[in-house]
């Protein structure tokens, strides 16, 4: 039988990482949206006018699904979590409410601005009123990057009648460990957005469909795309790094390392075995590299796994598994993001590419996926890293209550899934809007009444 904690932990697996297939898309499009009608106000071209309509529209459908599931993403720590937001939220309580007051209004305010303001503000305003939106995406998810990681590495508390409680929040706010996921994060949004407008984009040229209008999309795209998948790689390194210093046993468990190693090797090829790791299979060794990587110094010590108790250690498989994966992503959106740059000027010839890249735009949604199961579950068995445990964390709720509420979640999450990608895939199909010519007098002017 499944208990009141393993359930509570599945919801809140199903509602974040459902959410966060709209939360990249909605990042990195807003600001890409951006740069099309900056270039608008910039050239005067219609087509980067038509651009920033027609990303936007993409946009606009995908924030809406992503509000719903956020807000009731958010719910969660009441009914759910409770005894986990008695206890640390002075904390989280005040970041999430930050990011609710200052980041999320101004953008849904903006968002409306920008929808109903073509024809009513000036070109420039009118791209000052999307840049806003782009800016307030990206300010809410630092809010809440700034709150998972404090729960990731917890800094500026005291604990005073049995609570975690604010003590500084400079040092909450200035938490390296947040600031490199945030960096982390948006760089990979980025990246999944910068796919989506090359994959649809390659969808049309293959087809002949607006040849001029999507080599353009695509030309922007592709030098977006470049930019963030070589930082990630980089990015990524840093992260890992921090991870490292703060969370030891996440990067034991990332790298399936039982032993404790001074010049801890890294296996190209690693077969984890989670009940006995003699039964595991290592192969091809690179001497010290872990430790390189990990502390930036071949000879240092990287503690395994047999350093904590059982009860202490995070799932090794899924860890392993889906760091592997999310780092042989990051390297394949690397490499074919110098291919698609340095083929953007004549890419309407490129047929092969053409035809790949519509198939590309769900991996950087799964290496988004992938990289939150290596944050969470690699963090287990704490909620708050060395401060709560998850089973103290859940609210007082009988199995029968959570099951109830999952099911219903996996039910409304799954339609609203559908429409949501039946949407992205009805307009991004249907392609841009036509360009309305105003008919033109016999004295060369257009014709007015």
């Amino acid at each position: 039988m499944f208990d009141v904690v393993l359930l509570s932990r599945l919801q809140f697996a199903v509602a974040s990482m459902f959410h966060f297939l709209f939360v990249p898309l909605t990042l990195g499009l807003s600001v890409l949206t951006a740069i099309f009608e900056t270039l608008y106000v910039k050239t005067g071209d219609e087509d980067y006018k038509r651009a920033a309509k027609f990303w936007g529209k993409l946009f606009l459908i995908n924030f809406a699904l992503g509000v719903v599931t956020g807000i009731t993403l958010e719910f969660q720590f009441g009914t759910n979590w409770s005894r986990y937001s008695m206890y640390v939220g002075d904390i989280f309580g005040s970041l999430l409410a930050i990011e609710a007051t200052l980041a999320f209004f101004l953008e849904s305010t903006f968002i409306a601005v920008w929808h109903f303001g073509w024809d009513r503000l000036s070109p420039k305003l009118h791209a000052l009123s999307i840049w806003l939106v782009a800016i307030a995406s990206n300010v809410s998810a630092l809010w809440i990057l700034l709150a998972n990681g404090w729960m990731q590495h917890p800094v500026g508390y005291t604990i005073r009648n049995g609570r975690a409680e604010l003590e500084s929040f400079r040092a909450v706010v200035t938490n390296s460990f947040g600031w490199m996921e945030f960096i982390h994060t948006v760089s990979g949004a980025y990246i999944l957005a910068g796919f989506f407008v090359l994959g649809i984009s390659a969808w049309h040229l293959l087809r002949k469909n607006e040849t001029v209008f999507f080599k353009k999309c695509f030309r922007v795209a592709a030098t977006w795309t470049l930019i963030f998948a070589l930082f990630e790689v980089f990015n990524g390194h840093l992260h890992g790094s921090e991870v490292a210093k703060a969370q030891p046993t996440k990067l034991a468990a990332m790298e399936s390392l039982w032993e404790t190693k001074n010049g801890a090797p890294m296996y190209l090829f690693i077969v984890p075995d989670e009940e006995n790791e003699r039964n595991k299979i290592e192969l091809f060794p690179i001497p010290g590299m872990l430790s390189l990587l990990a502390y930036h110094n071949p000879s240092a010590t990287v503690k395994g796994l047999k350093e904590w108790s059982e009860e202490e250690r995070p799932p090794v498989t899924p860890t392993f598994w889906s760091f592997r994966l999310m780092v042989g992503l990051g390297f394949l959106f690397a490499a074919l993001s110098i291919w698609v740059f340095l083929k953007r000027h004549e890419i309407e010839k490129n047929h092969f590419l053409l035809r790949i890249l519509p198939w590309m735009i769900p991996l950087p949604y799964l290496a988004c996926e992938l990289g939150w199961i290596v944050a969470e579950v690699g963090r287990q068995p704490w909620i708050v890293y060395g401060l709560m445990e998850t089973s103290a964390a859940v609210s007082p709720l009988s199995p029968v209550q959570v099951g109830i509420s999952l099911a219903a979640f996996i039910l409304v999450y799954t339609l609203l899934g559908l429409v949501d990608f039946y949407l992205l895939f009805k307009y991004a199909r249907k392609g841009p809007e036509k360009i309305s010519l105003a008919p033109v007098s016999a004295a060369g002017s257009p014709a007015t009444n």
